[in-house]
């Protein structure tokens, strides 16, 4: 299997390097899964809320100019709470369960 990129830069600006990024807890666990390791429970959480907590982009996390991606560990979800529904992208259910706050009608998975 080929290694995903760390990042990419998505600014038309000037931002420092790569490297300079490197004990950023997003770019720790994106290599963490390009070394082929599992992510525990606190990190799937963290990656859920980042994911669907930021203005930018759906299945990746912004830092300083950079676009993380983690397409190849995050599943979306269609979820109802108080009768509508919404979609969001989790690593799995229950990282999914601890990010949203009330009552949890139904979660489907979407398959892509």
């Amino acid at each position: 299997m080929k290694a995903k990129a760390i990042a990419t830069k998505f600014v038309s600006h000037e931002v420092p390097d790569l490297n300079h990024y490197r004990n950023s807890k997003v770019y720790r666990l994106r290599e963490k899964i390009n070394n082929g390791e599992n992510l525990n429970r606190e990190e799937k959480n963290w990656i859920a809320e980042k994911v669907n907590h930021n203005a930018y982009f759906k299945r990746a996390i912004p830092l300083m100019g950079y676009r993380f991606g983690f397409e190849d560990v995050l599943k979306t979800f269609l979820v109802k709470q108080y009768g509508d529904w919404q979609e969001y992208n989790a690593p799995d259910k229950t990282s999914l369960r601890a990010m949203l706050y009330g009552k949890i009608d139904r979660i489907v998975a979407v398959s892509d």
